[in-house]
């Protein structure tokens, strides 16, 4: 069958065959021009116009393009010289000696990082001898006759050192870490699997009962008694807001003691928490302000002296909220359900939220960190073995396993961690709750982040320490056992920071200089990115600042390291426990719109008033006078990072020479990254 003419496409041909015969040359008002005219019968005059428009518009977006580049180079440029400004103002200001430099820096490990990095200068000068002379592509042999320099046959030496005793032992040391290290990626793998399948089957803690919001219309009787206690010390700034928080609870007021937990050594803020105990006592709210003579045993000892009243025993569950927590108000509403006919449950922990994790890279990292820690680890946890460890705030307690497992403890600086496995070895089970929140503040400097995280692994290698023998004898099942040592301890408090700081920091830049010792690419680059997408997935805003994360992580790497030696072995200040500092970020119009919608007026002339007294302008004079004559903050220099900085730094140039991308890349970006935490360019800065 034969196919049917098209005429469409033969009227066309006709068309453009008649076009190309009508070109007419057409005069234009300046004579020295000639315009040539194409005409077309189906084309209309002003084609040409727009096609002229178009060209001009493209070129118009165009130019814009290059201007938005060249401004963005240009701000780029002028970060990068504010950068090296600020720097050049830390390193060279005249007041550098002691308070500007990180505390105990002059520590065993910065003086074996000091050696380190004299040695691998050392090392990378001989290098570039021997890659100018051209030995680092074709080295001599031992019995060649050409070797007649004596830095020719210093370098044969040295090649033969380097391969027969120094690469073994660090090729094993090697290989024990990427083991060490799969092993945590296998268990950070396990932890978000389950994650995924409590997900996907909706699992979640029921309780049994409910309390109604509105408890007027019910008999108050069946309100359990709850003890509310907030352990502070010299929290100026968010005191105010977490009393507020507690005090608006929706739980009947005869039913609820509050007792702030006074450790402040300033006198000023003393006056200032008691003036708004007073306040919320007129307003009557059940709330007492306590204040040790005797500060020992820090929050623990605090905690452990406010359980030690009488009136105790009256009360069958705490709560417990830092000073810079602000639950919300059906808090007791949502959590003291879930101890009704479980009498073997201990602690219901809540989850945190962060006020002000958009604040600065600091916190945004930290807040990747923390949404893992409570949307994957405490979850999948407290859903399969009914523990975690407790995080020291925002959770409920039943006081008689408080007692039963002995109290709080002030032998290490993990108070909160050490009662929990107390609690979890004598059969108590606790739950998480993922989807109760409770408002908090991060950390915006790095020196405030610096020492919590020290806190943070130097207590748990106390504890580990302390109650390995308990855990030993114990009674509880030896699968419970098997999880507390080698998962909840050693895997994750010890190997973790032990194999990140000794992979990344010491392996990787010695094997640039014995390259006979090989760190794989896989395990530099692609098994840390892996892990890094695996820790961002509950904090899905953050996939941006995905590689800023693995970077920093390596930083924070040797402060965990330092801080888990250190409470292992008992060395240094691995005891010390400093508050860290808050900035009072949480929003006081939450709390009013909250006290608003309260049925009794809890606040006089309806507001609440950003001062903490109504008795006139003394505390307030005093609250600016200490403002305005205290510790002038300033940024620091920290020592270890920089001089890890400069060991990178230094590896990633031998790297260049040997031509290792991955390796370089890796070496030369982390290496800027200690080189900017070391100079406290990271985190809230202070002109």
């Amino acid at each position: 069958m034969s196919r049917p003419p098209n005429y469409e496409f033969q009227e066309w041909w006709n068309s453009q065959g008649k076009s190309q015969n009508d070109i007419s040359l057409d005069k234009s008002e300046n004579p020295s021009w000639l315009t040539v005219e194409i005409q077309s019968p189906t084309a209309d005059q002003t084609v040409g116009k727009e096609r002229t428009r178009s060209v001009r518009q493209l070129s118009w977006v165009c130019l814009l393009k290059f201007q938005q580049i060249a401004n963005l180079f240009a701000y780029l440029t002028n970060g990068f010289i504010s950068v090296l400004r600020t720097a050049n103002r830390r390193i060279t200001t005249p007041e550098s000696p002691s308070y500007l430099l990180s505390p105990r820096s002059g520590s065993r490990l910065y003086r074996g990082i000091k050696v380190f990095l004299i040695v691998v200068v050392l090392l990378l000068a001989f290098e570039l001898v021997a890659y100018f002379k051209g030995w680092h592509f074709s080295p001599p042999s031992v019995g060649s006759a050409d070797v007649v320099d004596f830095v020719e046959l210093v370098y044969l030496n040295w090649l033969e050192i380097r391969a027969n005793y120094l690469a073994p032992p660090l090729q094993s040391l090697t290989n024990v870490c990427i083991v060490l290290f799969l092993i945590q990626s296998a268990d950070r793998l396990i932890l978000v699997l389950g994650c995924f399948w409590i997900k996907f089957r909706s699992l979640r803690p029921v309780a049994e009962v409910e309390y109604s919001v509105d408890s007027k219309n019910e008999n108050v009787e069946d309100y359990p008694m709850v003890l509310v206690q907030i352990p502070m010390c010299n929290e100026r700034e968010v005191y105010q807001q977490s009393i507020a928080a507690v005090c608006i609870q929706d739980w009947p007021r005869e039913r609820m003691l509050v007792q702030v937990l006074d450790d402040s050594n300033d006198l000023d803020v003393q006056v200032l928490i008691k003036a708004e105990v007073q306040k919320w006592q007129q307003r009557g709210v059940q709330i007492l302000y306590r204040h040790r003579l005797i500060r020992t045993g820090y929050k623990a000892g605090n905690l452990k002296s406010a359980m030690s009243c009488d009136y105790v025993k009256d009360y069958e569950f705490v709560a417990i909220f830092d000073a810079d927590f602000q639950p919300g108000p059906d808090f007791l509403m949502k959590t003291i359900p879930h101890f009704k006919g479980n009498d073997d449950l201990a602690l219901v922990q809540t989850r945190w939220a962060f006020v002000n994790n958009d604040e600065n890279l600091l916190t945004r990292l930290q807040n990747i960190n923390l949404a893992f820690h409570f949307e994957v680890e405490q979850r999948v946890n407290g859903w399969f073995i009914n523990f975690f460890g407790f995080n020291g705030t925002a959770g409920v307690w039943r006081i008689k396993a408080l007692e039963e497992c002995g109290g709080w403890s002030e032998r290490t600086t993990v108070e909160d961690m050490d009662i929990a496995v107390r609690a979890h070895l004598c059969g108590w089970k606790f739950i998480y709750l993922n989807d109760v929140t409770c408002l908090c503040e991060l950390p915006e400097s790095y020196e405030a982040y610096k020492k919590q995280q020290h806190r943070w692994h130097s207590g748990p290698m106390q504890l580990f320490r302390l109650c390995f023998v308990e855990i030993l004898r114990s009674k509880v099942s030896l699968a419970k056992k098997a999880n507390l040592i080698f998962l909840f301890f050693l895997l994750r408090k010890l190997i973790l920071p032990f194999y990140s700081f000794t992979l990344f920091c010491i392996i990787l830049p010695l094997t640039m200089f014995l390259p006979e010792a090989q760190l794989p690419a896989w395990v530099v680059c692609y098994v840390p990115g892996l892990m890094s997408i695996l820790n961002i997935l509950p904090a899905p805003r953050s996939f941006p600042f995905i590689v800023p994360y693995l970077l920093f992580e390596n930083t924070m790497s040797v402060t965990k390291f330092h801080a888990m030696i250190s409470g292992l072995f008992q060395l240094g200040n691995s005891y010390e426990w400093i508050v860290t500092k808050k900035l009072g970020r949480s929003s006081e119009a939450d709390l009013l719109a909250l006290a608003e919608n309260e049925s009794e007026p809890l606040v006089e002339n309806n507001s609440l008033h950003r001062s903490s007294s109504e008795s006139g302008l003394t505390e307030l004079n005093k609250l600016e006078m200490t403002k305005k004559y205290g510790k002038i903050k300033r940024n620091h220099l920290y020592r270890k990072e920089l001089a890890l900085a400069f060991i990178l730094l230094t590896a990633s140039v031998r790297s260049l020479l040997a031509a290792q991308g991955i390796h370089f890349y890796f070496l030369l970006f982390q290496g800027i990254t200690f080189l900017v935490v070391g100079l406290d360019l990271i985190g809230e800065q202070v002109s």
